[in-house]
């Protein structure tokens, strides 16, 4: 299929012969590229694991003031781009900032001999700048799993005389590890996925590798071979993620007429959940926020430009454009498998669901792989032929970025179409048919009526997602040509993140519609 080509001819270029460039990169700075990674990803899980189970059994166990705002509020960092927070915690950390002024005119300090403060520009401060915004992955899933447990398992190990820690250790934490798991994988994916924070923080990790050997050294086979190690990591960690769920079955879950009857928390156990909580929030998304919306008022002036509306327009076309044919794929492969009824009808939608999994520099150059190969058969072509020659059709305009993220982000659609049409009874295929409808008058006023809601949900997902990334953009996008997210990345390595507050806003507020949507549908199930 057209969505698997990326993947195809990124391992069809991934082995041919070794270019110089590889080899130098191999023997000279990729073990480090590869150590960097291995850590960061390493570091990162472990903070969104020490940050999302302790707010996720607070939330679903424990009776707090304010936890129905709480238990939302901790969501929120997902929708702040982690370079965005990278940033911001720069300027505010570093020794010209004002937390290490304020602290040398206290203190009298005259210099940065005078005292000990931690860098941030560091492996380690990325790590936790990815760890505040990536750790709701693991807390909405561990979150979840907490509240599915039943309740009688709770109560049967404090009648047996467990406290709530040892009731947590020995109970809970154990029936919820499956759904941390694939949080924590979730968490390991987008961390390798990274780019931004490790590029502004001058980490070098697989991801900045591809990056640079492609736009630095112009190899797209080094590049490809790069992507290939970062690919098979990426199929590493989903096949640690499944073996994982496949070995830990769990069948007791809240029959839904169980009281939840949360633990109450008094005195300082109260305050310290508390503390606890709304640290995360206001670490991860309330200061990076209101710092934005301070730049954003201050520079108001200089940020309301043509710029801003010409980079909001293409952000704003390409979204909707992808969303629009995600959405198609979606319901043409959604229909042939629901009419087909043959067991093999789901290999193409697996197929086509691929492209998420990938980190975007590596589906980049899956893109730019074949799409650079056809712009010069089709040039020579031309030349051949005696013609005038078209120049870069596909890489040189808004093709490749569009295909790359149709092959990334198309995957939302056509899983959103697929839950849907399963909670369709099929008596309803069967009367549509006795009645002389044919499949696409069956799909026009039968199926979509029925499942809009969840195409809407798809295409919004694809949509906001679109609108937010960034490696792939900054590899696929044609000359002269931005999206809200390069756009305001464009600000933030330049350091004048208050130049771009507004069209980050703008970014964060877009990504707190399917927030809404998630805490909204997880309070009905609850």
């Amino acid at each position: 299929m057209l969505l698997t080509l990326p993947i195809t001819a990124l391992i069809y270029e991934a082995l041919l012969p070794t270019e110089d460039i590889f080899h130098h990169l191999w023997v000279t700075v990729l073990p480090t590229y590869i150590s960097n990674t291995f850590w960061l990803v390493l570091l990162v899980m472990s903070f969104s694991l020490l940050c999302g189970v302790p707010a996720a059994w607070l939330m679903a166990m424990c009776e707090l003031p304010g936890k129905r705002w709480l238990q939302w509020a901790l969501i929120l960092p997902l929708a702040m781009p982690s370079y965005i927070v990278a940033f911001v915690y720069t300027d505010l950390l570093d020794f010209s900032g004002p937390v290490q002024d304020s602290l040398r005119q206290w203190f009298g300090w005259q210099s940065a001999a005078d005292y000990y403060f931690p860098a941030i520009r560091t492996l380690g401060g990325a790590a936790l700048i990815l760890g505040l915004v990536l750790y709701p992955y693991v807390y909405l899933l561990a979150r979840t799993a907490f509240m599915e447990q039943s309740t009688s398992l709770i109560q049967s190990s404090r009648l047996l005389g467990c406290t709530p820690w040892q009731s947590f250790k020995k109970v809970s934490l154990p029936l919820a590890r499956p759904s941390i798991a694939v949080g924590l994988s979730l968490v390991a994916m987008e961390t390798l996925a990274e780019f931004g924070t490790v590029n502004f923080f001058a980490v070098n990790t697989l991801t900045t590798a591809v990056y640079d050997t492609w736009l630095g050294y112009g190899s797209l086979n080094a590049a490809a071979k790069i992507s290939a190690i970062m690919l098979l990591v990426v199929m590493l960690l989903l096949s640690m993620e499944r073996m994982s769920r496949k070995r830990q079955q769990v069948f007791q879950k809240n029959m839904g007429h169980e009281q939840q009857t949360g633990y109450q928390l008094t005195g300082v156990a109260k305050w310290g959940a508390l503390l606890f909580c709304w640290t995360l929030v206001a670490l991860g998304f309330l200061l990076p926020f209101v710092i934005l919306c301070y730049h954003a008022v201050h520079y108001f002036d200089q940020a309301w430009n043509s710029r801003f509306f010409e980079y909001s327009f293409n952000s704003l076309l390409l979204s909707a454009l992808v969303a629009g044919v995600a959405l198609m794929i979606g319901l043409l492969l959604g229909m042939t498998h629901r009419l087909s009824g043959k067991s093999y009808s789901v290999v193409p939608m697996r197929l086509a669901s691929m492209g998420y999994a990938l980190p975007g520099t590596v589906l980049a150059i899956g893109v730019l792989v074949p799409l650079t190969s056809l712009d010069f058969a089709i040039n020579d072509a031309a030349l051949w032929l005696g013609v005038t020659e078209p120049g870069l059709l596909f890489t040189g305009t808004m093709t490749a970025i569009a295909f790359g993220y149709l092959v990334r982000f198309g995957a939302m659609a056509i899983g959103s179409v697929e839950s849907s049409l399963a909670k369709v009874s099929p008596s309803l295929d069967m009367v549509t048919q006795t009645m002389g409808y044919s499949p696409g008058a069956m799909m026009m006023k039968v199926h979509m009526p029925l499942i809009r809601k969840g195409m809407l949900a798809g295409a919004l997902l694809v949509f906001i997602e679109c609108m937010k990334e960034l490696p792939a953009a900054l590899l696929l996008r044609p000359f002269n040509f931005q999206t809200l997210a390069t756009y305001v990345y464009q600000f933030v390595s330049d350091e004048q993140l208050e130049l771009g507050a507004l069209p980050a806003i703008v970014i964060v507020l877009v990504g707190l519609i399917p927030l809404i949507f998630l805490n909204r549908s997880l309070e009905q199930q609850h």
